[in-house]
């Protein structure tokens, strides 16, 4: 099976448990699990770890990376600017301040598919509908960014901008993941792209 007919199986069985198991506490589905199912399945919601890496290297400002690994996992290695929720501790804590920041798309990964498919249906089926999971989780992002190489005499100008995108990622994930903790949330601020710059005003 393919990465998309895993995804496809998960989520229905998920959509089955969703369907006779409500949510307790403070949460509660927004929507039908056939209705959430086709949504989640759709293209649109998931990024590939390459779109990803663009977004690192830029400093997108308009992305929010949710790490779903346990806190363990995360404090070893992350891809730059992700935040930590735990997938254990996903409907333990307060979603919103992750999940629903304006003006920002959240992207869940995990190192593969399976605990961010999960995620990403709960997140859309409570309601938060600028979720959206990464491809192939830490596992992809390893293989396609951590460890692309070029081969060849010639590359495109195409091949040439995603090659360049995937080595300032790379780049950024090496020193960031070598840094002291208390100096990496400075490092990712200070690399962040500001739109302002545009402008051609100075600061």
């Amino acid at each position: 099976m393919n990465t998309r007919q895993t995804i496809s199986v998960i989520l229905l069985l998920l959509g089955g448990l969703l369907a006779f198991m409500p949510l307790s506490g403070r949460y509660s589905l927004h929507e039908k699990p056939g209705h959430l199912l086709s949504e989640v399945l759709e293209e649109s919601t998931g990024f590939t770890v390459d779109q990803v890496a663009r977004f690192v290297s830029t400093g997108d400002s308009t992305v929010q990376l949710v790490d779903l690994r346990l806190s363990e996992e995360f404090a070893k290695f992350n891809i730059p600017g992700s935040v930590n929720l735990p997938y254990d501790e996903f409907l333990e804590k307060d979603l919103t301040p992750y999940l629903s920041q304006p003006g920002k798309k959240s992207i869940l990964y995990s190192n593969g598919d399976t605990d961010a498919g999960y995620a990403l249906v709960l997140a859309r089926g409570l309601g938060y509908k600028n979720c959206y999971m990464m491809q192939g989780g830490l596992n992809s992002w390893f293989e396609t960014v951590m460890n692309s190489e070029f081969t060849g005499e010639k590359i495109s100008a195409k091949e040439n901008a995603l090659f360049e995108s995937r080595m300032k990622a790379r780049r950024l994930f090496n020193e960031v993941n070598s840094m002291p903790d208390s100096l990496k949330q400075k490092y990712i601020a200070s690399k962040r792209f500001d739109p302002r710059k545009l402008d051609g005003g100075c600061e």
